[in-house]
């Protein structure tokens, strides 16, 4: 079958190989990709700004079919809709471990940067991992859980409720998935972008979120301020990992306020502005990625109709044609990219 697979750490090194088709072993179930999102660690690793245990088949956002189910495999059967959660293997003894937080393992795998991910025809998951899709959620919808997850994850962390109104820095795929579960809890949003997020700020503004800002045309904190009586957002979510962005999410906070730190910054060392953090008793949380709670609320979610996560699908291609998604989204032209496995026809033409 044919996977594209980083052969190599740095810069590009990455290609379309004829791979072996793999099975599954004990605990375990085959899948066959329907649809697989690009990630903005997708691109990283592409880079060679983000390490992977190459060689390897990226891909941890999809979704698919079992076709094969393997020994002591209970609850799945092949023909089963699903998706799968992007650990493929934790210690299962460390205190994070044993309290639901596999996503702070030192010893954690994941599909797509440890082991072969989804931009492939089939991959292997644990069966333990995967997730039955709900009536209302389609392949391509499904393909989104995972970055739906991390939104739902980042929420979770918080004390939101009813009538907070939260601020959510950057219009991406994550902000606007952020931005859509903070309002399924009841907050009024606000979500801000730059003059070329144009696209973004209208799709947010689509998804029913209360005001889409431009903040090079408009000044964000007097929307803030006229939506609390002049006190401040209670919740920021930071998801551009833009220093900037950060301080500014500081300043609109209101005294007490909650701050999240979703986006990851280019430089671990950052100068930030703790005076604000100190004299507003602002609550500063970091959230990484997600963990198992996250998956089923997800998809429930998208069943109810809660978040719309298609949605925010603007281009589809084949994994083949990897340098169209990455010029897209590199471009600006696209919110999210879904690509699409090879059929065997297509794979041995």
């Amino acid at each position: 079958m044919k996977a594209l697979v980083k052969e190599e750490l740095g810069f590009g090194n990455l290609n379309l190989l004829t791979v072996e088709e793999p099975f599954a072993g004990e605990g375990q179930v085959k899948i066959e990709v329907k649809a697989a999102g690009i990630c903005g660690s997708d691109l990283h690793t592409y880079e060679g700004h983000y390490k992977v245990n190459a060689p390897v088949t990226l891909g941890h956002e999809f979704s698919g079919v079992v076709v094969e189910v393997g020994p002591h495999v209970m609850g799945l059967q092949v023909g089963d809709r699903v998706t799968s959660e992007t650990t493929f293997a934790i210690c299962g003894e460390c205190r994070y471990c044993r309290t639901g937080d596999y996503n702070l393992c030192n010893q954690r795998k994941g599909l797509g940067t440890q082991v072969n991910g989804g931009f492939a025809k089939y991959l292997i998951a644990n069966a333990k991992n995967v997730h039955k899709l709900p009536e209302n959620v389609d392949f391509s919808s499904a393909s989104l859980t995972e970055p739906l997850a991390c939104a739902h994850h980042a929420i979770q962390k918080t004390h939101i409720k009813p009538g907070d109104v939260a601020v959510v820095l950057g219009p991406g795929p994550i902000g606007l998935l952020t931005a859509q579960v903070a309002k399924a809890n009841g907050a009024k949003v606000i979500i801000t972008g730059l003059d070329n997020d144009r696209t973004r700020l209208e799709k947010a503004t689509e998804l029913g979120i209360d005001a889409a800002v431009n903040i090079q045309k408009e000044n964000v904190a007097d929307i803030v301020n006229e939506m609390t009586d002049g006190y401040g957002a209670d919740l920021v979510f930071e998801c551009t990992g833009a220093v900037s962005a950060a301080n500014m999410g500081l300043d609109l906070l209101a005294k007490k306020g909650e701050y999240v730190q979703i986006g990851i910054f280019p430089k671990a060392m950052i100068e930030i502005d703790f005076e604000k953090i100190i004299q507003k008793e602002i609550h500063v949380i970091g959230t990484r990625s997600q963990k198992s709670a996250d998956w089923e609320p997800s998809l429930a979610m998208m069943n109810d109709r809660r978040v719309n996560a298609k949605a925010l699908i603007t281009h589809e291609f084949t994994i083949a044609e990897w340098d169209k998604g990455y010029q897209a989204i590199k471009d600006g032209k696209a919110i999210k990219v879904l690509l699409r496995p090879l059929e065997e026809e297509s794979a041995n033409g």
